[in-house]
C-alpha cells in the first residue's frame, strides 16, 4: 500500500493506493484561501500541514490498514507557492506565497526591461513572471524579518521537513523556481546572485523518484519515497512517458504537458521547458524498454501554464452565487443551444500561456438584457477548453507535430459537457483515465519504483480508459468560435497596466 498526498491550492487530497494501482482509501479537506490585497494570495502553511496530517489519518482508515501498513508515501505538490520557516523552531515565519499570487509583477518587469529574460529562458526554461518562485523569495527576503536566516521550499519540501526534518526537494519542484538550471540539474548561482538568494537556503535537489527519509507520523518506520510536482505527478500518472504524448490537467488552473523525451527543448513562444521527471538509481542499469518507450534518467516536457480554469467556476460560486456546486455549472450549460456571443475570458490572475500577460484581468464580454446564469456558466466552461486549444496550438508550433489525442485528468474530467466541447473545439480527441486522480497516482507510482515495488515497465502498463470523447464540430463553427474568444482576450490583455491609459 502506497499513500499518496495531493497537496493542491484549494485542498489537500490523499489516497491509499493498492498492489494493483486502484484506490483503497480517500480523503479530502479544502483549507483557508488568504488575499491581503487585490493580486496577493497566500495559504498558512501551519494549516496546510495539520489539514494534510489529518487527511492522511482519514484516508489511511478508510483504507482499513495501519500506518505501519504503509509500503512508501509520495508528495505532489502545487508547485511554485513558495514556505518560509525558522530553521530553529520549524515554523514559518509569513504565510506562505501562493503561485497564482501577482506582487512581484512590477520587479518581473523591471527584471525584463534589464534584459536578463534571455539568461532565465536559457538556465531554467522558464520565463521571468511572478508565477515563478524566485522573485516571491526575493520579496519576502526584503519584506519579512527574519527571512536572511530562514529555510526556503516549495510545498513538496515543507511537507517532507514536517514528516522527515529533511530540507529538500525534487527535480521537478526545483525547475518551477526560476532559479534551477535544468540542463545541470542544480541551483544556479549567477540566478541567485541576481535576486540575492543564497543558495544555501534552498533545499537540496534530488531525483523524484528517491528515498528521501522516513517518518513515524502514521506508525512504524515508512519511507517517503516520491515527490514531484503536481503536473509531472499527473504527465506520469497518464502514462506519458513516450516522446509526443500529452496530458492536461483541469485542476484551479490548468496545464496542458508535451512529453518531449530526454532532450530539453529550446522553449516555444509562450511555452515553458521543464523537467519532467527523474528516476535516479531507481532506474540504472535497465535498458530502455521499446514496448513503453519509459525514459531511465530525466525527462523533460513543453509545458503551457493556464492560471485560471476551474477557480473561474469556484468563483461563479462563492464570489457571485451564480451557482450552488460546481456540478450545477454542467446543466447550465447544456440547457443553451450555444453561447449567444458570451465569452468569458478568466484572467483573474492575469494570463498565462500562451500570453504571458501579468495585468491582464478578467472580462466578460457579449452580454445582453437576455443574459442569465447560465450564460455565465457555459462561458466559464467555454472559457476552460478554449484556453486549451491556445495552448495546444502554441505546442504544436514549437514541436512541428500535430496532436491527434489529449489525454485529460483533474476535477474537471467530471463535467462530460466540457469534455466533449473540448474535443469539438480542439478537433482532437479527449480522453479520460480510469483513475481521474492521476497526480495522486503519478506520485505513488515514483514512491512505489523508488522502492522496488513497481518497476518501470509495470507501472506503464497499469494506465486504464474510461472514457473517450471524438469531435463532432464542423470546422466553420469551431473557427468561428475560437475566432471570438480570441477577441475576447484582446480585450483583457493590458488592463491593469500601471503604464497604460486605463489603469
Amino acid at each position: 500500500m502506497i499513500l499518496a498526498i495531493d497537496q493542491g491550492t484549494t485542498g489537500t487530497t490523499c489516497l491509499v493506493f493498492d498492489a494493483e494501482g486502484r484506490i483503497a482509501g480517500r480523503a479530502y479537506s479544502e483549507f483557508e484561501q488568504h488575499f491581503p490585497r487585490a493580486g496577493w494570495v497566500e495559504h498558512d502553511a501551519a494549516e496546510i500541514w495539520d489539514v494534510t496530517r489529518r487527511v492522511a489519518v482519514q484516508a489511511i482508515a478508510d483504507a482499513r490498514i495501519q500506518g505501519a501498513d504503509l509500503d512508501a508515501i509520495g508528495i505532489t505538490n502545487q508547485r511554485e507557492t513558495i514556505v518560509a520557516w525558522d530553521r530553529a523552531t520549524g515554523e514559518p515565519i509569513h504565510r506562505a506565497l501562493v503561485w497564482q499570487d501577482r506582487r512581484t509583477a512590477e520587479r518581473c518587469e523591471e527584471l525584463r526591461r534589464a534584459g536578463h529574460e534571455p539568461l532565465v529562458r536559457e538556465r531554467t526554461g522558464l520565463v521571468i513572471d511572478p508565477y515563478f518562485s524566485a522573485t516571491k523569495i526575493e520579496w519576502l527576503l526584503g519584506n519579512v524579518e527574519g527571512a536572511d536566516r530562514a529555510a526556503f521550499g516549495t510545498i513538496d519540501s515543507w511537507l517532507l521537513f514536517k514528516l522527515t526534518g529533511r530540507h529538500a526537494t525534487d527535480h521537478t519542484n526545483a525547475s518551477r523556481t526560476m532559479l534551477f538550471d535544468i540542463h545541470r540539474l542544480s541551483w544556479d548561482e549567477e540566478l541567485c546572485t541576481l535576486l540575492s538568494i543564497d543558495p544555501t537556503q534552498l533545499p537540496e535537489a534530488l531525483p523524484s523518484a528517491h528515498v528521501y527519509g522516513t517518518t513515524s507520523e502514521f506508525g512504524g518506520e515508512v519511507p517517503v519515497a516520491g515527490i514531484a510536482g503536481d503536473q509531472q505527478a499527473a504527465l506520469f500518472g497518464q502514462a506519458c512517458h513516450r516522446a509526443g504524448t500529452a496530458k492536461n490537467t483541469y485542476g484551479t488552473g490548468s496545464f496542458v504537458l508535451l512529453n518531449t523525451g530526454d532532450q530539453a527543448p529550446e522553449p516555444g513562444t509562450g511555452l515553458l521547458t521543464t523537467v519532467a521527471c527523474t528516476l535516479g538509481r531507481a532506474a540504472e542499469n535497465r535498458p530502455v524498454s521499446p514496448e513503453t518507450g519509459l525514459s531511465r534518467g530525466a525527462s523533460y516536457a513543453l509545458e503551457a501554464s493556464i492560471f485560471v480554469t476551474g477557480a473561474a467556476v469556484q468563483w461563479l460560486r462563492d464570489g457571485l452565487g451564480v451557482i450552488e456546486c460546481a456540478e450545477e455549472s454542467e446543466a447550465l450549460a447544456a440547457s443553451l443551444d450555444g453561447n449567444d456571443g458570451v465569452y468569458f475570458v478568466p484572467a483573474l490572475t492575469g494570463l498565462g500561456s500562451p500570453h504571458w500577460d501579468p495585468y491582464a484581468r478578467g472580462a466578460i464580454v457579449g452580454l445582453t438584457r437576455g443574459s442569465g446564469r447560465a450564460h455565465l456558466a457555459r462561458a466559464a466552461l467555454e472559457g476552460i477548453a478554449y484556453q486549451t486549444v491556445d495552448a495546444v496550438r502554441a505546442q504544436e508550433a514549437a514541436s512541428g507535430e500535430r496532436l491527434t489525442v489529449l489525454k485529460a485528468d483533474g476535477g474537471g474530467v467530471a463535467n462530460a459537457w466540457l469534455m466533449q466541447f473540448q474535443a469539438d473545439v480542439l478537433g482532437a480527441e479527449v480522453i479520460v483515465p480510469e483513475v481521474a486522480e492521476t497526480t495522486a497516482l503519478g506520485v505513488a507510482y515514483l514512491a512505489g519504483i523508488a522502492t522496488g515495488r513497481w518497476t518501470l515497465e509495470e507501472v506503464g502498463g497499469m494506465w486504464r480508459e474510461a472514457a473517450r470523447y471524438e469531435p463532432a464540430m464542423s470546422g466553420a463553427e469551431r473557427r468561428a468560435l475560437l475566432g471570438q474568444w480570441r477577441r475576447a482576450v484582446g480585450r483583457s490583455k493590458g488592463w491593469a497596466d500601471p503604464s497604460s491609459d486605463f489603469a
